[in-house]
């Protein structure tokens, strides 16, 4: 069973890649999370593809992994993308497996083009098909070992970096920086309610027809990269930013 969590496409490409290769069932995570549906989940084998949020799979996944019922003892393969790097992920992607009951069969990574535009610059459309293009073989990589049952290489010893990043930098981003405040719409926009449709936490509404965010916010850009109009701003840090997404 393929589940991905996406915000601006990048996983979900990667889970429609790896079905050309493994024919899996799908599950889509950003729909059972914004709809709360944590039902069963009986299957001999898991295949996360998820971005990675400061370092770690996101927290809405990881707290969804932790609510919802998995098969004892199935394989779990965790496939994440990123802008750079997933500092010491596989080492709490482990320990999770471990309160589940499941078995872990490693953590990939996968170079992605950069979304997150409330802190970095996302590529132009140019510069992100040759990420994508480098990125192809490696999906395929992960493919096979994944079709033939192989668990993925043990990632080199992380150094203190890596350690801090995920166990430090995670905690303090999420406490500090994830939040909706600085979202905000300018004139251009024409309520279509795409904002509020992609929301995987039901963050957004529409008022006097234009979107208003609450408080529970997870930074997954959907908003931001997917408005039609890009209209939608994160303070001063989006503007002039390119938008990032891929259908």
């Amino acid at each position: 069973m393929i589940i991905y969590f996406s915000g601006t496409g990048n996983s979900k490409y990667i889970a429609d890649r790896l079905d050309d290769i493994l024919d899996e069932d799908f599950i889509n995570l950003n729909y059972r999370i914004k709809n709360n549906m944590k039902n069963k989940v009986d299957v001999d084998r898991y295949i996360f593809v998820v971005p990675t949020y400061a370092w770690r799979i996101p927290k809405l996944v990881s707290e969804w992994i932790q609510e919802t019922e998995l098969k004892m003892g199935a394989k779990v393969w965790f496939v994440m993308d990123c802008g750079d790097g997933i500092g010491n992920a596989a080492h709490y992607n482990q320990k999770l497996c471990r309160q589940k009951g499941l078995q872990y069969m490693g953590t990939a990574k996968i170079i992605m083009p950069e979304n997150y535009i409330a802190m970095f610059n996302a590529p132009n459309p140019e510069q992100a098909q040759v990420i994508i293009d480098a990125a192809n073989p490696v999906i395929d990589e992960v493919g096979r070992m994944i079709s033939e049952g192989a668990a993925f290489p043990v990632p080199e010893k992380k150094n203190f970096s890596d350690w801090f990043l995920s166990a430090i930098v995670n905690p303090f981003f999420y406490r500090f920086s994830v939040k909706a405040k600085d979202f905000r719409v300018g004139e251009a926009c024409k309520g279509c309610g795409l904002c509020v449709r992609l929301c995987p936490l039901n963050n957004i509404h529409i008022s006097d027809g234009k979107p208003v965010w609450g408080k529970d916010c997870t930074h997954c850009m959907a908003c931001i990269c997917h408005c039609p109009e890009e209209t939608i701003e994160y303070g001063q840090t989006s503007v002039g930013k390119p938008r990032y997404h891929i259908d």
